[in-house]
This record gives structure tokens, sequence and C-alpha cells, in this order.
């Protein structure tokens, strides 16, 4: 017997059989995880199964841009009624003459008297409106996009037992440009998956709208730098609304809370 010539056969043979093992190995590794992945319940169906529903979702946005904007300098010169001036960035006006709204109960009434009666009104929208308080919230927009919760950015409206607007307060941010660099934006359903996995939307709740904005990324003494971000608000089984908001460039969920002047009292009622 050629014994160098049987052990070549046997290391050959040994080899061939390795790589088919291998090869065995891989291919019930990669139908494994097939099955897993196909397995998988989409987002969908997930929240079909927790009763979250929701209506049409925003068209996805293919990208979009950060911003930038300065803290605007109020004067006094900038204002008819009595004003006085906090810090150089905060506004609060006492009208001499009280407006009445034309129907309290009505929204459109104090969007209507912003835009009538307050520096830049039109780039404000309103947010929401406190009736027990008899205040109403605005926060300033750009390109049709809010600036959620931007203490430089707000305008709060106060009114009478009889309906009429009798104080204002307000903060805004001038030269807003766009960076150059487009960024990817996360679509929508993404988006809730994200919420999901956190434990964020609760069975039996409704997503009920869904907008693209901006918040607060940086902010330098009287320069800002926002991101765009998605609002989702979310109406719980009891009735009660909550409201996420998740960058969406980066697509982590960010924690906005009620923003205060570094060691001053300000409150907004947000």
């Amino acid at each position: 017997m050629d014994w160098n010539r049987t052990k070549s056969i046997f290391i050959v043979v040994f080899l061939i059989l390795n790589i088919f093992l291998y090869w065995l190995y891989l291919n019930r590794y990669n139908e494994a995880q097939n099955v897993e992945i196909s397995g998988e319940k989409t987002i969908g169906v997930r929240l079909e199964d927790d009763n979250i529903t929701y209506g049409a979702l925003p068209n996805s946005i293919e990208s979009a841009t950060y911003i930038s904007g300065k803290v605007h300098n109020f004067t006094p010169a900038e204002f008819v009624n009595q004003v006085e001036i906090i810090d150089e960035t905060q506004a609060r006006v006492i009208l001499a003459s009280p407006v009445k709204l034309r129907n309290v109960n009505d929204d459109t009434s104090f969007t209507e008297f912003v835009q009538a009666n307050i520096k830049a009104g039109t780039s404000y929208a309103l947010w929401k409106i406190d009736r027990e308080e008899r205040v109403a919230i605005f926060f300033q927009k750009t390109n049709n996009r809010m600036l959620y919760y931007n203490k430089s950015g707000l305008i709060k409206v106060q009114w009478n037992t009889n309906n009429e607007v009798t104080m204002y307060e307000q903060t805004m941010i001038d030269s807003i440009e766009e960076m150059e660099q487009q960024e990817s934006v996360i679509p929508p359903l993404q988006i809730l998956q994200t919420l999901y996995a956190k434990g964020l939307l609760k069975p039996d709740s409704r997503i009920t709208q869904m907008k693209l904005g901006y918040s607060t990324l940086v902010y330098l003494t009287r320069t800002q730098v926002l991101v765009p971000t998605w609002e989702v608000r979310v109406k719980l089984s009891d009735g009660e609304t909550e409201e996420y908001f998740v960058n969406a460039v980066e697509g982590n969920v960010i924690e906005i809370q009620e923003d205060k002047q570094e060691g001053e009292e300000q409150d907004w009622g947000v």
C-alpha cells in the first residue's frame, strides 16, 4: 500500500467533508434566519394586535435640513401699548384697550387676534388653549413647521371674564436659516415603531396627529440650532392625550420639558 497516497486521499476527503459541513451549516443558519424574519410581525400587525389605531399617516418626507436662528431683542419702540421688557428677549404687553375675541369657543378667534395685533403674528401657530385659566399658547413656526416648546419662540395670550384680551407675552427667533446639507428623514411608520418598541404607545389608543416640526438641538446664548422633529399625538383609552417628539434624523425620542431661562422663573403655562 502506498501510504503517502492514501494519506493524501484522506486529507482531501476530510477537506471536502469539512467544506460540505460548513456549507450545510450556513444553509441551515440562513434558513433559520429567514424563518425568524418572515415570522416576525410587522409594526402594522403589532399595533393592530394592541388595538392601536391611526388614520392616514403624512407622506414620507425624503429630506430636510437643520435650521439656525437668533433670539430677538425687543425694544419698547416696537409696541404701541404699555410694555415691560424682560432681559430684552421677552416682552410682556398690557393692552390699553382690551380687544374682544370674536368667539372664545372658536380656536380661530385666537389666531385672528394674534395675526392682527401682535408683531410677526403670522409667524406663530396655535398650540394649546386652557379655557379654565383663560390662556392660549402659540408656537413660532417657519415654513409652516412649528418650533416645539422653544422658550425663544412663544406667545401667551390672556383674556378676562368678558372674553377680552388684556395682556400677552412674546418671545421670537429672528434670522432663521436652513443649513446647506440635506438630511434623510425617518418615515412616519418607522417613528411609530420606535415609540412602540419603547413601550410609549399604549393598547387601545389612537394616533391622532403626526407632523414634522423642529426642536432645539443646541442653544448658544443668542443663537440656536434646531433639528427636524416628528410630533406624535396619541389619544388614550381614557380620553387623555399624550404627545411625543422624535428626532427625525437620528430617531431618538426627545424629552421636551417646560423651558425656563437660566436662573429665572419663566412660567409659560405649557
